[in-house]
């Protein structure tokens, strides 16, 4: 017999600064299965930490994130996202600047694709944010999944400097935005 949300998954890639924040943040809606820190949109193979910080290969600082759109729904997921980011920052969050710290959506459906742009709309026309919102809406690339140390890097450093200064805000914005949404415990 087939699991309902083994049937049910999707899949979302998103960039919108640290990967360290959106993983940290979005790992905590109910309906998320899985969410994966790693690198996309750029033209170098299998890169690492190192090569990404460069801002030389193109790539983007992503999350990669299993969901049962059943219960969490796309527009919902994306909705989080652009609550514990600023989308209207070109290639830079906060003090975290250069292309790997784009705001992008990689999407793997022509319905993610339309959802993205409705919502991005919606967002603009309701005057969300002072500026218009500059997030980039592609077709999802090669991902490539970041260096161990880099998974659920604030549950394991939750005491560094930058997870209290920067994580730990979104993740607290995200808790309180979302309340209703939090998986149990």
């Amino acid at each position: 017999m087939t699991n309902q949300s083994e049937t049910t998954t999707e899949i979302a890639t998103l960039g919108g600064g640290c990967f360290w924040c959106l993983e940290a943040a979005l790992r905590q809606l109910e309906g998320v299965h899985s969410v994966i820190s790693g690198y996309a949109g750029g033209g170098l193979a299998n890169p690492d930490y190192g090569q990404i910080c460069t801002g030389a290969t193109g790539h983007a600082e992503v999350v990669q994130i299993r969901f049962d759109p059943v219960i969490i729904d796309y527009r919902t997921l994306l909705t989080a996202y652009f609550t514990i980011h600023d989308p209207t920052t070109r290639n830079a969050q906060g003090n975290d600047i250069g292309t790997q710290y784009r705001s992008v959506i990689f999407t793997h459906s022509a319905a993610q694709i339309d959802i993205a742009h409705a919502l991005i709309k919606d967002f603009d026309n309701e005057k969300i944010w002072p500026r218009p919102i500059v997030t980039e809406v592609l077709p999802a690339p090669i991902f490539w999944p970041a260096e161990i140390e880099h998974q659920e890097y604030f549950a394991n450093n939750p005491r560094q400097p930058y997870c209290q200064a920067v994580v730990g805000p979104k993740v607290a914005k995200l808790r309180q935005v979302f309340a209703t949404r939090l998986k149990p415990g």
